[in-house]
């Protein structure tokens, strides 16, 4: 079993910045893909980007491409998200997610197994 806690959400305005947390803890994290998903009110949940299992490669949603930067410490059990150039756009609800394998599959929920229970994300005009 593998719980992902994530931290680090909150109010800020257009511009900012925010740097989310997912503390894993449970077997298996090092060996397996880590990503970011998100959901704004009325949408469906999307892909945001993901980290093979060494950090070697990421991959980014086209909407926040050059904006955001993935990055995970296996010493420490933990993958986080660098928010910079936030827009009102970005406001949702921020998951972190586990991989069925150590590299990227796909940007479909059902690429992934384990969810954390999110942290909000509110970027005001």
């Amino acid at each position: 079993q593998v719980q992902l806690v994530e931290s680090g959400g909150g109010l800020v305005q257009a511009g900012g910045s925010l740097r989310l947390s997912c503390a894993a803890s449970g077997r298996a994290f090092s060996g397996y893909c880590m990503a970011w998903f998100r959901q704004a009110p009325g949408k469906e949940r999307e892909f945001v980007a993901a980290i093979t299992w060494n950090g070697g490669s990421s991959v980014y949603s086209d909407s926040v491409k050059g904006r955001f930067a993935i990055s995970r410490d296996n010493v420490k059990n933990t993958v986080y998200l660098q928010m910079n150039g936030l827009e009102p756009e970005d406001t949702a609800v921020y998951y972190c997610t586990r991989g069925k394998g150590g590299y990227y599959r796909g940007s479909s929920q059902d690429d992934f197994d384990y969810w954390g229970q999110g942290t909000q994300v509110t970027v005001s005009s």
